[in-house]
């Protein structure tokens, strides 16, 4: 564990019950076909999650607090600090009502509480957590369990006879099946999360202060595409699995019959493990992304960088409690997190350009602002996930 950076962080983040959840859907609804955007949201991720721990690194601030120095106009100025502290505000909020509600599905799978109940008490348990920092004892913990149930998705899936050949194909040749839109903008939200950028560009600081920044950053990239490759297996064996469980098999899929996919390799304990999992995934995300949006705001309003700080506690409370209560209604769990990956698949081209901005700031990187080729890639990035929204969007307004 001391040999990784918060890349692991970044992952366990976005292997969350979102990530589990959206992955199985895709998987029992659409079958192998959808991987390829699997494929590009982890290009997408490497691309952008790497630019993020190289602003921290070389520049000694995040991307909120870069952001507010970066363009003259203040009118403009104020534009963008707005922007980002509405987007990552209500955007964690989403985000963090699907990690409640996620941990509280399985939760409620081996308790005898309601939906509501579960919601509240693990809502109760984050805020402990983020209070007192004691989330930096229970991180390892959280992220081993996150990785053990990862490991069984893994290893489920050449139990369960992949057909590798629809696997590959789906991987390299795009397409978008009827009613599939929602759920690919969803994939790409789940693992590009824009939240992650803000997180990594400050917790690398932490990580490896005092370091010499070329050993910083040649570390920080072999942490990240590690972390980000593990990610990207998790969430592939997680489509796999329920693509051979669901898709075409006459199985309904629902929220109670996920477990369904890990059968084959857990026979009756899977209903139980699997919710010791979601728990431990909706855990750490229902701590990080409040983290995350208490970085940006404090960052993008210039607020001090401290967990002692009220208006720093102020903000990730607010989003916390949000999500709490938006999961404690009883929306729907599956309904909840699908959207909440949406949306934040919706923001992701505004963070990304604001990033694509400050990484050209020669003034603030030096020699370590992008390159030709980073900016064409993430570019690429913005225009595919602005394509994807926009023509979603025409389907809801033109339909």
């Amino acid at each position: 564990m001391r040999r990784f950076g918060p890349g692991l962080l970044v992952t366990a983040a976005f292997i969350g019950p979102g990530s589990i959840a959206t992955a199985s859907v895709a998987g029992a609804n659409f079958g192998f076909v959808l991987l390829w955007a699997l494929l590009f949201s982890l290009v997408a991720t490497l691309v952008l999650q790497e630019m993020a721990a190289r602003l921290g690194l070389v520049s000694n601030a995040g991307l909120a607090e870069a952001l507010r120095t970066t363009f003259q106009s203040p009118i403009i100025n104020r534009s963008a600090v707005a922007l980002v502290v509405a987007a990552i505000g209500i955007g964690n909020a989403a985000y963090e009502a699907g990690n409640i509600s996620g941990a509280a599905l399985g939760l409620q799978s081996i308790t005898d509480f309601s939906a509501a109940t579960c919601s509240i008490a693990l809502g109760f348990v984050a805020a402990l957590l983020l209070s007192g920092n004691s989330y930096k004892l229970l991180e390892p913990i959280l992220i081993i369990l996150v990785l053990i149930m990862s490991t069984v998705f893994v290893m489920t899936m050449f139990v369960v006879g992949v057909d590798f050949t629809a696997l590959f194909k789906g991987l390299l040749i795009p397409s978008l099946p009827t009613g599939s839109i929602l759920t690919v903008i969803a994939l790409i939200g789940t693992t590009v999360v824009p939240y992650n950028l803000f997180l990594h560009a400050n917790l690398v600081q932490e990580k490896w202060r005092g370091v010499d920044l070329t050993t910083a950053l040649a570390e920080s990239r072999n942490d990240t595409l590690v972390s980000i490759g593990l990610g990207g297996l998790i969430t592939l064996a997680v489509m796999s699995t329920a693509a051979v469980a669901f898709f075409d098999t006459g199985k309904q899929f629902s929220s109670s019959s996920m477990a369904t996919q890990l059968e084959p390799m857990l026979g009756s304990s899977a209903t139980f493990f699997f919710a010791l999992g979601l728990i431990a995934a909706g855990l750490t995300s229902a701590v990080t992304a409040p983290l995350a949006a208490a970085y940006a705001v404090s960052g993008a309003l210039g607020w001090p960088i401290d967990s002692s700080d009220r208006r720093f506690r102020g903000v990730w409370l607010t989003v916390l409690v949000i999500g709490t209560l938006v999961a404690a209604i009883g929306t729907k769990p599956i309904t909840a997190i699908l959207f909440a990956q949406a949306a934040n698949g919706l923001l992701l081209p505004v963070v990304a350009i604001f990033l694509l901005i400050v990484m050209n700031r020669s003034d603030l990187l030096e020699q370590h602002s992008n390159s030709l080729a980073a900016n064409a890639i993430a570019s690429l990035v913005v225009v595919i996930v602005t394509a994807l929204g926009l023509f979603k969007l025409a389907t809801v307004f033109f339909a």
